[in-house]
């Protein structure tokens, strides 16, 4: 299996990792095509695909930022069951997100990811891909360290719309297992940064944001 780096929408390779993003992913939750161009050719956005035969069989959007020492996992799609692609994406992304910290000359802080929670919303069955099951996906996230951010958490709509989306918990984690709450400003500055490429702010979203303006610290709480 080879792990591979997307940068253009004219890579092969992106029109099939598009089509199965379509296939696992609900519609709101999936940027049109020709909207990939420009964060593809971000240097700060890093889209792998795993290829297994000359297929996409998984993939995976994450982004370091250096100011921060901390990264986000935007996606990560496992196309197939019985192929450890999983596993894979996993060591390649930690692999490369160490490296990245380490050129900054720090060792990673911890990584943020919206995970569905299947207890408040069960309509998500991801293409029928049993190994995307969002109570498998949740319980797998759950050991690999990740946390949920203690308050209710929304995010706007890729389809820029306005609508706010949930069914989703913001979860950190973090590389110090110790940690059990990180600053809420850490969180503040990162979702506006993150949904700065969407114009179309919900309601739900601002008081949220507001809310957490508020406070200094928030709880990691188990997943």
């Amino acid at each position: 299996m080879e792990y591979k780096r997307i940068t253009s929408i004219q890579d092969p390779l992106f029109e099939k990792m598009h089509n199965l993003m379509k296939e696992v992913f609900p519609p709101e939750e999936v940027l049109e095509f020709d909207l990939w161009k420009e964060p593809l050719e971000d240097p700060g956005i890093r889209v792998f695909v795993a290829v297994h035969e000359d297929e996409v069989v998984g993939a995976t959007e994450y982004r370091y930022y250096p100011d921060w020492n901390i990264a986000m996992t935007d996606f990560t799609i496992i196309g197939k069951p019985g192929l450890g692609i999983g596993p894979f994406l996993v060591k390649q992304r930690a692999r490369d997100l160490a490296e990245l910290a380490a050129a900054n000359g720090k060792q990673l802080f911890g990584m943020f990811a919206e995970i569905y929670d299947p207890y408040r919303v069960k309509e998500h069955d991801f293409g029928g891909i049993m190994p995307m099951n969002p109570y498998v996906r949740r319980e797998v996230l759950a050991h690999l360290g990740y946390k949920r951010l203690d308050f209710s958490y929304v995010h706007p709509s890729w389809n820029n719309d306005g609508e706010a989306v949930a069914g989703l918990d913001l979860c950190f984690m973090p590389t110090n297992e110790a940690i059990s709450e990180i600053e809420a400003n850490l969180v503040v500055n990162f979702l506006k940064r993150y949904y700065s490429v969407l114009p179309e702010k919900p309601t739900e979203w601002v008081q949220m944001i507001e809310e957490l303006e508020t406070k200094e610290t928030v709880h990691l709480l188990p997943l």
